[in-house]
């Protein structure tokens, strides 16, 4: 079986690499390929990156790198396309995603990234785009003072593993303010971000010099420290520990950017639960909750149910658990390692046990681990131990909600929303000031938009800096 290339890195020849790392996949049905880079090579594909950027994309105007970046992200959606179908065939194994969240993900992810997509998140952050390109006008100003956006020489991105695309995106953040990016994989995707990398060069070769993606693993100081110490601004995703370790070594005075944990829940008013619109409302969330096998940021760990509508939230949690059964049937549930599955089992044990003590707890779920639904009189907020373990918990007040959340604050995200539009806006201000970054509809909770201010900040301007040309 042939291994896939899962890396870009332009200018690197087979001569370059004294070793690879072959990884197998889905037991044995995917094979990837990535060089094991000594320093040398790297401070080289670093340097090719800064000259690259010179020469191709420091003036290149912002709406050609657009164009590019639609033209690679079309092929990733069009399922007749070779890079496509390679895509949809090598991510199950190498994702453990079922094949048909494989074929969703790739479908809405690669339309964030064409153009009506990119120009509309430009619109949004920098109002007149050609900030990027040239000095304009200030907004508000005098008529005379200018403004200008650059953004970093290069950019060096760390990557999380476990929800595909998240790491696309960023790479397209990143070319969108003209840096030269340095993409360093997980060992949850290495794949997805050097098949984007790979279509962009052969839609445009230029840009393509100007962006490199491969896999080292994690705890290579020795590389982690050439490509810190090389780049203006650092992206990381990931948790706790991996967040902490790359802010300890990245040197002062670059910039960090950092996509840390984040939890999502979902809040219903007593008007969600008419007897009529529950199982609806029950099939949404369920889809929420199913897509990205709830590993993603904006996935919902948790359902508060009001009290007071026809269905009580007790019985909404059986609603719930009946709708996950019937996403079950449509986006299957993916792999999931013994100790995630493990977790499962521990969660529905402790659940059990309590129920046994007089607590006030139900459990609903599938026989084998592809859901649980989980009902608690207790409304304190707890996490999942995700791979599609929901709990429902009844509140009196959906004001009360932020009581619970507050310990919190600082893991917040999205909180998915279904109320009437008076009380959904006054619970959106409570939510914002608690920490809350995006309140939102349960049908666009996996789908963030493109121009989102994502975990509360902007994405492009995070990336920034401005210079001022006055009088």
């Amino acid at each position: 079986m042939t291994a896939i290339d899962a890396y870009h890195l332009p200018g690197l020849r087979e001569g370059d690499v004294a070793r690879w790392n072959i990884r197998e996949y889905g037991g044995g049905e995917v094979r990837l390929r990535v060089p094991v880079l000594e320093p040398p090579v790297l401070e080289a594909v670093v340097e090719r990156l800064r000259v690259a950027r010179a020469n191709y994309l420091e003036a290149r105007p912002v709406g050609d790198v657009v164009r590019a970046i639609d033209l690679a992200a079309r092929r990733l959606a069009d399922r007749g396309d070779p890079r496509r179908e390679l895509a949809e065939r090598a991510l199950p194994a190498v994702t453990g995603y079922s094949p048909p969240m494989v074929r969703l993900v790739l479908d809405r992810m690669a339309a964030d990234w064409t153009e009506p997509a990119l120009a509309s998140l430009l619109r949004s952050e920098f109002g007149d785009p050609a900030v990027l390109d040239t000095f304009r006008p200030r907004p508000g100003g005098n008529g005379r003072d200018r403004v200008r956006a650059f953004g970093p020489a290069l950019a060096f991105h760390v990557f999380a593993g476990n929800v595909p695309g998240v790491a696309v995106t960023s790479l397209v953040r990143s070319l969108l303010v003209k840096a030269a990016t340095l993409g360093k994989t997980a060992s949850g995707d290495p794949l997805l971000p050097a098949l984007f990398a790979r279509t962009l060069a052969e839609v445009d070769p230029e840009l393509g010099e100007c962006i490199a993606v491969t896999y080292w693993p994690g705890g290579s100081a020795e590389l982690e420290e050439i490509a810190l110490r090389a780049a203006e601004t650092v992206v990381v995703y990931g948790g706790e520990e991996a967040v902490a370790g790359v802010r300890a070594r990245t040197p002062a005075g670059t910039r960090l950017v950092v996509h840390g944990p984040r939890i999502s829940l979902v809040a219903l008013a007593r008007e969600s639960l008419a007897a009529d619109r529950a199982p609806g409302v029950a099939q949404e969330v369920a889809r929420a909750a199913a897509i990205f096998d709830q590993q993603g940021c904006v996935s919902p760990h948790l359902v508060y149910a009001e009290r007071g509508g026809d269905v009580p939230p007790e019985d909404f949690a059986g609603l719930l658990a009946k709708a996950m059964e019937g996403v079950e049937r449509e986006l299957p549930r993916g792999r999931i390692s013994a100790a995630e599955a493990a977790a499962i089992q521990q969660l529905r044990g402790a659940a059990e046990w309590r129920a046994l003590g007089g607590r006030d707890v139900r459990l609903l779920a599938s026989e084998g681990t592809e859901y649980t639904v989980l009902y608690e009189a207790d409304p304190a907020f707890a996490a999942s131990c995700l791979n599609r373990v929901v709990r429902v918990k009844p509140i009196d007040s959906l004001d009360a909600i932020v009581q619970e959340l507050a310990p919190y604050a600082a893991f917040l995200q999205t909180v998915g929303v279904d109320a009437p539009m008076a009380r959904r806006l006054d619970l959106a201000e409570r939510l914002g000031r608690v920490g809350v970054s995006r309140v939102t509809t349960l049908e666009r909770m996996p789908w963030p938009p493109p121009d989102w201010h994502h975990d509360g900040q902007e994405p492009l301007r995070e990336l920034v800096r401005w210079v001022d040309l006055e009088g």
